[in-house]
């Protein structure tokens, strides 16, 4: 067992242009002084990172990673959730996704097909002269449009979806494994990876690749009606990065799982500040510790309700209480009776 490192925070939902939250620096001050130790840093946002440089340039990989260090904390992971959702989109979500690329590639597929794989590569790049062995982002997307079958699917659909995903991934992959850095990905409604069968799935079509590993986010899993602690137990080994981010279920006979086309306020699934609920992360980091979990817990803030500075104050605090310090003897050594073959032989009645 090992204890889970953190608290740690990603900070994509909380940057702006008004300071503290403006600049890498900055926003690590203020993380540092709610009692974060770590952060999860977004390269698609030039205020904290220039994704190509530091994949190109140790000297200013390792610029930032001293100016993270000298603010009291560490980086985590990198993300890369808006260009691996570019590595595989369907036509029909074109308008709305080229808005995370430049402005230059917008209506252009191709070339923004191919922007979203060199940014993937940089980012392992990046990650590797950081000093990390994990790496956050999303799958993409070709058969999202399809996950209600109807109108009926035609035959091998599915199929040849997730062979063209695996086509598009399996490079990327392998340049992961070159520069020795896990894909987690987060598996979410929206992208093609958003259970643990369509995961499955994935992984078979790249061969079980190595790297092809899991950022696990139960508040996913609980708008879905997904049992999110048993997950843990199917996929444990896969998973090597953690998003701690709350989510709630209230049912209505109105609305149910596909929340009714309302604002994320009124739909019956909806996240919530970490402690807001309904999920059991005592669970959750028992599950985690008990298999061996070796990274971070990072709080994710996602919230229609509360102000986003009262959830990272309170978030730091919340996985600071539910990390729990592994022990280093068994609770019951004090009744220790010593091993000796011979003692052992005679409980036996062998002598």
């Amino acid at each position: 067992m090992q204890t889970i490192k953190g608290p740690a925070i990603f900070l994509a939902q909380f940057l702006d242009d008004k300071p503290p939250f403006n600049t890498l620096k900055n926003i690590c001050t203020w993380a540092k002084s709610l009692g974060f130790v770590g952060v999860q840093i977004p390269t698609w946002d030039a205020r904290c990172i220039d994704l190509q440089k530091a994949a190109e340039s140790k000297t200013y990989a390792n610029e930032i990673k001293g100016l993270v260090n000298e603010c009291g904390l560490e980086i985590t992971e990198l993300s890369t959730h808006l260009q691996g959702q570019l590595v595989a989109v369907n036509p029909a979500y074109d308008t709305l996704f080229d808005g995370f690329a430049p402005k230059e590639l917008h209506g252009n597929y191709a070339a923004r097909t191919a922007w979203a794989v060199q940014q993937l590569k940089y980012g392992a790049k990046a990650s590797q002269n950081l000093g990390l062995n994990a790496h956050a982002t999303f799958s993409g997307s070709l058969l999202w449009h399809t996950f209600h079958p109807w109108p009926q699917r035609p035959a091998g659909l599915v199929e040849d979806g997730f062979t063209e995903l695996a086509k598009r991934w399996m490079p990327i992959l392998n340049y992961f494994e070159e520069c020795g850095v896990d894909v987690c990905y987060e598996i979410h409604p929206g992208e093609d990876l958003f259970d643990g069968i369509t995961y499955e799935m994935f992984l078979e079509k790249v061969n079980n690749h190595a790297r092809a590993c899991l950022l696990y986010d139960p508040s996913h899993f609980v708008l879905q009606q997904l049992d999110y602690k048993q997950y843990i137990d199917f996929y444990h080994e896969r998973i090597r990065a953690f998003h701690v981010k709350d989510a709630e279920f209230n049912a209505t006979g109105k609305q149910g799982t596909f929340g009714g086309y309302q604002s994320w306020l009124n739909r019956a699934g909806r996240y919530r500040s970490p402690g807001d609920g309904q999920i059991d992360f005592k669970t959750i980091f028992s599950k985690l510790t008990q298999y061996g979990y070796k990274g971070w817990a990072v709080m994710e803030w996602e919230c229609c309700i509360k102000h986003p500075e009262d959830g990272a104050k309170e978030g730091a605090q919340f996985i600071k209480d539910h990390i729990i310090r592994v022990t280093e003897k068994a609770f019951d050594d004090f009744a220790e009776t010593g091993n000796n073959a011979d003692f052992n032989k005679t409980i036996l009645g062998l002598q």
